[in-house]
């Protein structure tokens, strides 16, 4: 199913654009690249083999020669084929490719693990364990799709967590190569020079100036700020709602008038705590190439954590899906039709903490709060209303052991239902269904959310094939519209 999720369109695509067995031809995506499509950003990259530099699709540089053009899957592709990023269009920061969070394969898990910085912390070995195959299987998995084995797709992405340092905050050049998952300084320079060109000192010094001079001042401890890029139409204000009304007291809270809300809550990472908050950005998503951004600042005891916290924050408001195939193929529903017109890029939000999520589909807010107050862990410096990390399943099976929630957490702590980023989702949706006291209701939320299944339909309903493989966004659009509880 490679690249279906962004090449499904029923709308007119740019001049010469055509499917060819649900996968773009290269004369399909050049055609994208010299329209400057930035509905195909983060579904592949271009670069030109006379200038060394990969780009965007929606690079808006004179559009190069066809016979000069190479096509890549990811940018660890590009880079590993000697080409390093434009300057201009910044082809890291563009949103991840939304195939990712569709697939349920295990290229699919590995990109969701890898970005999750999985293979930073506990290597290849560590990321083909938690997908049960052995690394030669996992790199040759990766490397014949992907055209890049899992280093350098985690390469290419330490490479971006460094220019995000280097260029927002002040931390020395050498806390900030560790901090980006490094192994060692030289390590790190090498990258630098290899994927952007430049030294670590010259990639801070070609920071814009506004970003230079927050810079100076800017360390983790006072946050770092961040763009968190989406593609097409976004409406924040529906995920924003949802977020309120399910905000836990001590763990999130949502400040602000509708329209100029900020999301904030703590984060358990694997190396430390945060706090991050994100503002709300109305109409975002508009214009001739719609695309744009949320802004957010990430606090961090430890700023190893850095990419971890962004992926987290990228599933829960679903930043990377393709508003364009959901709306195309939601749209062409006679039901469904007017309210993807009333609100197009509508999203489907995930969580940042899978096993918090499954937790709080049991109990509810206010019971969830109660649990946070008397088992979570309380923040060493407290900030403002946020004063507790969610309770651990495991913290939780001791102190509540009996019922649904006693049986739920001890299943997550001890690992018989997983729900992480790489977890299998038809078995996590076997394991939950054999927990004692979840109906299938809880079952379908955890699905929805936790795992950020696209496909899941509401249970003892029946739902038109048409709506497949977006069920999950069509069940949001009726909620949207007072439809459905």
């Amino acid at each position: 199913m490679a690249l279906t999720a962004m090449s499904d369109f029923r709308q007119p695509g740019p001049p010469g654009w055509r499917r060819l067995d649900g996968v773009m031809d290269e004369d399909s995506r050049y055609e994208a690249v010299r329209s400057r499509d930035a509905r195909f950003d983060g579904a592949f990259f271009f670069a030109v083999e006379t200038t060394g530099i990969y780009c965007r699709p929606s690079c808006p540089a004179v559009t190069p020669k066809r016979h000069n053009v190479r096509f890549f899957a990811t940018a660890a592709a590009a880079q590993g084929s000697g080409f390093r990023a434009c300057r201009r269009c910044r082809p890291d920061a563009v949103p991840g490719s939304a195939e990712w969070n569709v697939r349920a394969d295990v290229v699919g898990r590995a990109m969701r693990l890898i970005a999750d910085g999985v293979v930073d912390r506990e290597g290849v070995a560590g990321l083909a364990a938690r997908l049960g195959y052995s690394a030669r299987q996992v790199q040759r998995q990766l490397t014949g799709e992907l055209g890049a084995g899992p280093v350098a797709l985690a390469r290419a992405q330490r490479a971006h967590a460094a220019r995000v340092l280097l260029q927002t905050t002040g931390l020395p050049v050498t806390e900030i190569a560790f901090a980006s998952g490094f192994a060692s300084v030289r390590q790190f320079n090498d990258t630098v020079r290899s994927v952007y060109a430049t030294t670590p000192s010259g990639l801070r010094a070609s920071a814009p100036r506004a970003g230079r001079t927050a810079a100076r001042t800017a360390t983790p401890s006072a946050g770092i700020p961040l763009r968190l890029a989406h593609r097409g139409p976004y409406q924040a204000g529906c995920v924003f709602d949802l977020l309120e009304r399910e905000a836990v007291a001590g763990v999130e809270e949502v400040s602000g008038a509708p329209g100029d809300r900020t999301y904030r809550r703590t984060l358990r990472l694997p190396y430390g705590t945060g706090i991050a908050a994100v503002g709300e950005r109305p109409h975002s998503g508009t214009g001739a190439h719609p695309g744009g951004w949320l802004d957010a600042r990430v606090h961090l005891t430890d700023p190893r954590d850095l990419t971890t916290a962004v992926q987290r924050l990228r599933r829960l408001f679903d930043l990377d899906a393709d508003p364009y195939a959901v709306d195309a193929r939601l749209g062409a529903d006679t039901r469904l039709a007017p309210l993807v017109a009333a609100r197009p890029g509508l999203r489907s939000p995930g969580a940042a903490d899978p096993d918090e999520l499954a937790v709080r589909a049991l109990t509810g807010r206010d019971e969830a709060a109660d649990l946070v107050r008397r088992y979570g862990k309380r923040l060493d410096a407290p900030c403002g209303a946020l004063t507790h990390l969610f309770p651990e399943p495991g913290v939780l099976a001791e102190a509540e052991p009996d019922g649904p929630l006693g049986a739920l957490t001890a299943a997550l702590a001890d690992g018989t239902v997983r729900l992480g980023p790489g977890a299998d989702r038809d078995e996590a949706r076997d394991a939950l269904a054999a927990v004692p006291g979840l109906d299938a209701r809880t079952v379908a939320a955890i699905r929805t959310r936790a795992l950020g299944d696209p496909d899941v339909a509401p249970p003892g309903r029946d739902t038109p094939d048409s709506w497949r493989p977006w069920r999950s966004y069509a069940l949001n659009h009726l909620r949207a519209a007072g439809e459905l509880e």
